[in-house]
């Protein structure tokens, strides 16, 4: 039997296919169910800033303007309906939002006059 990369990337494709309907009938079937176990839930969790300061310090700061960040997810592998899968949401609840400090105009054309001139 002869080993051909298109057969294996069409068995994978396919794989992945079949896991995705899976999960897509599964979150139907658990949103029209009249049992507990709602697919689809709202994460909360602050919203923490990473502050870059000198020396390669870095500062966390809880957020003034939205301290606390509401997010609609799906409990599933995939995002379906939209929602991102609460396992990611949770994922990205646990670290900061990296804050990038851009120099303005007036800095920008002090650097360029002491570069040229």
């Amino acid at each position: 039997m002869r080993f051909s990369i298109e057969r294996l990337l069409i068995v994978v494709l396919l794989l992945v296919a079949a896991v995705y309907a899976v999960d897509y009938i599964s979150v139907q079937y658990r949103a029209t169910a009249k049992k507990s176990g709602d697919p689809y839930d709202v994460v909360t969790y602050p919203h923490l800033l990473e502050i870059p300061q000198k020396g390669n310090r870095v500062e966390y700061a809880l957020d003034a303007l939205s301290p606390m960040v509401s997010q609609p997810c799906v409990h599933s592998l995939f995002p379906h309906g939209g929602y991102t899968p609460c396992w990611y949401v949770n994922r990205k609840a646990q670290s900061a939002t990296p804050m990038f400090l851009v120099p303005t105009l007036r800095v920008a054309q002090r650097f360029l006059r002491m570069k040229i001139g």
